[in-house]
């Protein structure tokens, strides 16, 4: 096996980076699907583990997994109808069994029920113009050598070549591949372990316009914070999110549904991730036979309708503004890649039919209602811009998130706490008195 020098390896995916991800960065919004034996449990996907099922006792759901015909299908198609440009899903998850016609791993889709998964859910991808992301776990309980390779050398060396070579049926398989999505590097501890840059770089060349997470001890196109929206300095990022806090995997609806996403938290997730300059990766888990769970149907639809209205302040390159531009907490912001246009999400309507903005310190030309192109009455007062003349009501009608898109001649001149500079100085004041 040919040793590839991390600092060769690292400057050639470097080089290419920018390339790789220019989609990435326009997309904005992607779908996790989990889906694995783990569904039919309905108790969380590491359930096989944190429940000690022993093997034997486990492998009964591989011998009733019965995915329903076109669940791919119905996977994309939401997906799409939710406004998703692209899909991740689980091909293996922890518990070893792969959603596909493995040669490399037996315990698979295709022995047991007659179905590669994987092959209809690539399909569907392309039926509904999405791209294709293949998540892959490295970490797996039931391959005899998943925790031996952390201490004995031999068993290092199977399960590596294991590993490289089930990525290698995925990614030589099924035609372009968009994002291979590593997960679980344990239970060895670093790159060196898992020969994550000897493998990566022969995984590359299949597909060479590939995206490849951070989940395989090296940082390589994007990094991955989970079940928070947390930016990352210096390098693009995606947050995954479930859809509910509990768990990645399928859960009983009725009980699942109090905790669920609103489409009011979706669209401020989607925000968040604009306004820093990340993705959201949102999570549904399929329930056994592979259907949509029923408590994440109508928020889908209901952000997709919103997006449909809206994506212009979604979707395409953004710059980083984090919390600039907004109205107080009410009203989020995310701006165009020239920041010369400032989109105002509004979740909390004004009544009194005036918006008052603190901070903007020149006036835009134009100010008006993005979903339907209404053009609004402005005036700027010192450090005030004062936006008049508004519906009483919100105008959106799908999850009450109106946005104001505000285009200025250049990139707005704009001080948070402009008129009480308490938040800008904080302890410095009274440090500079004392000095």
């Amino acid at each position: 096996m040919d040793n590839i020098v991390r600092a060769v390896y690292e400057r050639d995916a470097d080089a290419q980076r920018a390339r790789r991800l220019q989609w990435f960065r326009e997309a904005r919004f992607g779908m996790f699907i989990h889906y694995s034996l783990f569904s039919q449990v309905a108790d969380g996907e590491w359930c096989m583990s944190v429940e000690n099922y022993t093997k034997e006792e486990y492998e009964k759901y591989a011998r009733t997994f019965a995915p329903k015909p076109d669940c791919a299908d119905e996977w994309c198609r939401t997906a799409k109808e939710a406004g998703a440009k692209y899909c991740v899903l689980t091909t293996r998850h922890h518990e070893g069994f792969s959603l596909w016609n493995s040669k490399v791993n037996p315990y698979n889709s295709y022995n047991y029920c007659g179905r590669d998964i994987v092959r209809e859910f690539v399909d569907a991808c392309r039926k509904y113009d999405l791209r294709v992301g293949l998540y892959s776990s490295l970490m797996d309980w039931h391959h005899p050598d998943g925790w031996k390779c952390a201490f004995d050398p031999d068993a290092r060396r199977r399960f590596t070549d294991y590993i490289e070579a089930i990525n290698t049926e995925l990614l030589t398989n099924y035609g372009k591949i968009d994002i291979l999505w590593y997960d679980m590097p344990y239970p060895m501890q670093s790159s060196e372990g898992w020969n994550s840059i000897n493998r990566n770089n022969r995984l590359r060349q299949l597909q060479p316009d590939m995206l490849i997470n951070n989940r395989s001890k090296l940082q390589e196109d994007f990094l991955t914070p989970e079940e928070s929206i947390k930016p990352a300095d210096g390098a693009y990022w995606e947050a995954c999110m479930t859809f509910n806090g509990i768990s990645w995997g399928y859960l009983d609806p009725d009980q699942a549904m109090p905790y669920s996403y609103t489409p009011q938290k979706i669209i401020t997730m989607l925000n968040k991730c604009t306004a820093n300059g990340g993705n959201l990766l949102l999570n549904i888990g399929p329930s056994a036979d592979g259907s949509v769970p029923s408590e994440a149907i109508e928020p889908l639809k209901t952000v997709g309708n919103w997006l449909r209205e809206n994506g212009e302040a979604v979707f395409g390159e953004r710059p980083i503004i984090g919390g600039r531009y907004t109205g107080c907490g009410v009203n989020l912001a995310s701006a165009s890649a020239d920041q010369k246009t400032i989109y105002l999400w509004n979740r909390i309507w004004p009544k009194n039919g005036e918006m008052r903005l603190g901070g903007y310190m020149e006036a835009p030309r134009r100010v008006t209602l993005l979903a339907t192109g209404e053009e609004l009455s402005f005036t700027l007062d010192g450090h005030r811009l004062f936006i008049h003349g508004l519906p009483e009501c919100p105008t959106d009608k799908y999850a009450g998130i109106s946005v104001i898109k505000m285009e200025f001649d250049s990139k707005p001149a704009f001080e948070n706490m402009s008129y009480y500079p308490h938040l800008r100085y904080g302890d410095n004041i009274a440090g500079d008195l004392v000095q």
